[in-house]
């Protein structure tokens, strides 16, 4: 999948279920997804679990700070790229979008707006790794999602304590273009949301 075809799917579907459980994932790949992070697994298990979406023709990212036994630095990524065939990666690291990128890997760059510090050196990370896409945490805070919106044009993705679809919903009027939950029971509700939700 390249970047095009991402963007695409994720402003048609608009919804990214964050796999945080092995049992989870059949009913994630039942949902309709722009794609599946999986938050869970090893080494020894990762290749199945991506396996698994590829069949279901789903997208699927590691989040790679929490997948065991695998370093993070170049001969790690390549080892991701070229064996366990991911889509792409999410990571809050600056250097792992980078090193990812040069793999052929998406990358989505994960970002925790805790104060207005960590709005500014986000933007700043931003402009230097160039990822795919932004996820901005927590999914709470709508109101930022247009300060980052005014200045890049990368999608944007908005996670993190959202327990409602009409959370889910008041992050796409502000301008997220998906919003990622881990609640399986909101990636069933989630068929509803269409790109008319978006203002």
């Amino acid at each position: 999948m390249n970047q095009e075809q991402f963007h695409a799917r994720l402003a048609q579907y608009k919804l990214i279920a964050s796999v945080k459980e092995a049992k989870h994932l059949e009913k994630a790949a039942e949902a309709n997804l722009s794609a599946a992070v999986l938050s869970i697994g090893n080494i020894g298990v990762i290749k199945g679990y991506v396996d698994f979406f590829k069949s279901k023709n789903i997208p699927v990212f590691l989040h790679l700070e929490r997948i065991g036994g695998i370093s993070h630095d170049r001969e790690g990524i390549a080892f991701l790229a070229h064996y366990v065939k991911p889509d792409g990666i999410v990571t809050t690291r600056n250097t792992l979008v980078k090193l990812a990128k040069k793999q052929g890997l998406l990358t989505i760059q994960r970002l925790f707006l805790v104060d207005s510090d960590s709005i500014k050196s986000g933007l700043t990370s931003l402009q230097d790794t160039q990822p795919d896409a932004v996820e901005l945490m927590p999914g709470l805070l709508p109101e930022f999602i247009g300060e980052f919106r005014n200045v890049i044009d990368t999608p944007i993705i908005s996670g993190g304590l959202i327990r409602k679809q009409e959370e889910m919903e008041e992050v796409l009027k502000h301008g997220a273009t998906a919003v990622s939950v881990g609640n399986p029971l909101l990636w069933k509700e989630c068929k509803n949301l269409d790109s008319s939700v978006v203002i």
